[in-house]
C-alpha cells in the first residue's frame, strides 16, 4: 500500500510538472521561440592572408538581419548592427582597413536598412593588489599600470573557428607576458536557450555570449586581483543605464540571486530597451569549475559620458561620426572580494557576459521549481480543505433532528 501511495503521489507530481509547462509554453512562459539562421563567416572578402581577423555573424529573421562583427583590430569589439532588411550585407575596404586610413571602411548595404547600432569595447585589464579587509574598493596606490589590450597580439581566429557550433576563440597576450594569455569565446545562438556552462546565461536569438579568461598570466603580487573595463559606444540620442535584478531563484546559478545589466536607453523616454550587456556577479577560478571555485563579482558605476575611442571596429564603422554623434560609457568588473581566495591561488579566471540588441532575457522559475512550488504549498492548502468538508459532513450526519414525529 505504501508503496502504491508513492506511485500516486509521484503521478500527481509529474501530473502538476506537465501541466505547468503546457501552460508555460501556451503563454509563453519567459521563453521565446523565435529562430534566425546565424552563419559565420570570417575576413568577408579578403584575398589572401593577413593578421586582422573581423569575425562576421550574419543572423537572419523573418524580415531583419542582425550582424554581429567581432573583431581584435584596435581593441577587442562587437559590433552590433540592426536592419530591417533580409537581404542586407558587409562590406569592408580591406585596403584601407588595413592602412591607417580605416575610418569608414566598414559598411552595412544598403544603409537606408540600418535601424540601430552600437559597439562593446574591451580596453583594458586591471590588476590591483587586494589589501583590504572590507568590501571598499581598493585603494588607488594598489593598482599596477593597467594591460592595455590595445597593445596584445592576438592569434588568428580562423584557428578556432567552429561553424557548426557557431563559437570562435580569440587569444592573446602583451609582448611583456613570458607566459600565460588572454581569450575571449564568443558564441552565437539560432534561438532561446541557456548555455550549459556556469553561470548558465539565459540567452535568445538577438544575442552572443563573450566568455573572458585570464589562463597562466603571471601576477604582479601575492594577493593579485583583476578588474575588466568595458566600454559601450552608442548615439548621443541614447544613454546607458546601470541596473541590477535581484531574484528568489538560484537554480541554474547556486548562491547567485541577481544579475546585472549595462542597457542603453532613449534619454528621458519609456521606450524599450535598445541594446544590452548583461552577465551574473560571478566568475570561476578553474576551467571546470565545481562550486567552491565560484568567486564575487563587483562592478563600478556607470560612468559620465566619454568621448568614444577611436578604435578598430567602432571606428571602421561609424567612422568620423563618432566624434560628433556618439558617446561612451564604461563599467568597470571586479573579480573576487575580501576573504576569497586571489587569482594566484589557481592562476585562471573566467566571466561570461550577454551582448544583445532589444531588451534583455529574463529568468523564471522553471517548471520543476514552478511544480514543487505548486505541490509544497497546494498540497497542505488540499488537505486543510477535504479535511474540512470530511469534518462538516460528519457533523452534519450526526445532528439529531429538533423535533419529535406526530403520532
Amino acid at each position: 500500500m505504501k508503496l502504491l501511495a508513492g506511485l500516486v503521489r509521484l503521478d500527481v507530481f509529474l501530473y502538476f510538472i506537465s501541466l505547468i509547462t503546457a501552460v508555460q509554453a501556451f503563454f509563453g512562459g519567459g521563453t521565446d521561440n523565435y529562430r534566425r539562421k546565424v552563419s559565420l563567416e570570417l575576413n568577408p572578402d579578403l584575398s589572401g592572408s593577413s593578421n586582422v581577423s573581423v569575425l562576421h555573424v550574419r543572423a537572419v529573421g523573418g524580415n531583419d538581419t542582425l550582424h554581429f562583427l567581432w573583431g581584435s583590430q584596435g581593441v577587442p569589439t562587437l559590433l552590433l548592427v540592426h536592419t530591417d532588411s533580409p537581404e542586407t550585407r558587409v562590406q569592408i575596404d580591406w585596403e584601407r582597413m588595413l592602412s591607417n586610413n580605416i575610418s569608414g571602411s566598414l559598411t552595412v548595404e544598403p544603409a537606408s536598412a540600418v535601424r540601430y547600432s552600437t559597439a562593446f569595447l574591451f580596453s583594458k585589464i586591471w590588476e590591483y593588489r587586494d589589501n583590504s579587509t572590507d568590501q571598499s574598493q581598493a585603494a588607488a596606490d594598489s593598482y599596477f599600470p593597467p594591460y592595455s589590450l590595445e597593445e596584445f597580439t592576438w592569434e588568428d581566429l580562423n584557428r578556432t573557428l567552429n561553424h557548426s557550433a557557431l563559437t570562435a576563440q580569440l587569444c592573446g597576450r602583451n609582448q611583456s607576458q613570458h607566459r600565460g594569455r588572454v581569450c575571449f569565446q564568443i558564441s552565437a545562438f539560432e534561438s532561446w536557450g541557456r548555455d550549459p556552462a556556469w553561470p548558465r546565461l539565459l540567452h535568445s536569438a538577438n544575442s552572443s555570449q563573450l566568455r573572458f579568461v585570464i589562463e597562466g598570466v603571471m601576477p604582479r603580487s601575492n594577493c593579485s586581483r583583476f578588474a575588466l573595463e568595458l566600454l559601450s559606444i552608442d548615439s548621443r540620442d541614447h544613454e546607458a543605464r546601470e541596473e541590477t535584478h535581484r531574484s528568489i531563484d538560484d537554480e541554474y546559478t547556486p548562491s547567485i540571486f541577481q544579475v546585472s545589466q549595462l542597457v542603453s536607453v532613449h534619454v528621458n523616454s519609456s521606450a524599450p530597451v535598445l541594446s544590452y550587456a548583461q552577465w551574473k556577479p560571478v566568475a570561476y577560478r578553474t576551467a571546470s569549475p565545481v562550486f567552491e571555485d565560484s568567486t564575487p563579482c563587483r562592478h563600478s558605476p556607470a560612468s559620465p559620458p566619454l568621448p568614444p575611442p577611436r578604435l578598430g571596429l567602432a571606428l571602421a564603422f561609424f567612422g568620423g561620426a563618432l566624434d560628433q554623434g556618439y558617446r561612451a560609457s564604461a563599467v568597470n568588473i571586479s573579480f573576487g572580494i575580501p576573504g576569497e581566495p586571489f587569482y594566484n591561488a589557481t592562476g585562471y579566471l573566467s566571466w561570461s557576459c550577454l551582448l544583445g540588441l532589444g531588451s534583455p532575457p529574463e529568468d523564471s522559475f522553471s517548471p520543476l521549481v514552478l511544480g514543487i512550488m505548486v505541490v509544497g504549498l497546494g498540497t497542505p492548502a488540499l488537505l486543510l480543505l477535504v479535511g474540512g468538508a470530511y469534518v462538516c459532513v460528519r457533523r452534519l450526519g450526526r445532528q439529531q433532528p429538533g423535533y419529535a414525529p406526530i403520532n
